[in-house]
């Protein structure tokens, strides 16, 4: 696994693979628990789970999590 994180943008990105999967990518939004302001989506390849967008990722993700990112500024 992979995380890289945009500090402009506030936004995290987990890699799940590196594997190579044939097609393209379908992304979906995932609910957030009641309370929770969140934005997150899921990406899919070859009906398996390769990826997921996080953003206002300061607020969700912990910090430690954000500090191990690759980063962009």
């Amino acid at each position: 696994m992979r995380i890289t994180y945009d500090r402009q943008a506030n936004a995290a990105y987990l890699y799940l693979t590196d594997e190579e999967l044939p097609g393209g990518h379908t992304t979906t939004r995932a609910e957030s628990p009641p309370g929770v302001d969140a934005w997150i989506a899921l990406d899919w390849k070859a009906e398996r789970l390769i990826g997921i967008e996080i953003l206002d990722a300061d607020t969700i993700l912990p910090t430690d999590l954000l500090d191990q990112a690759d980063t962009s500024e």
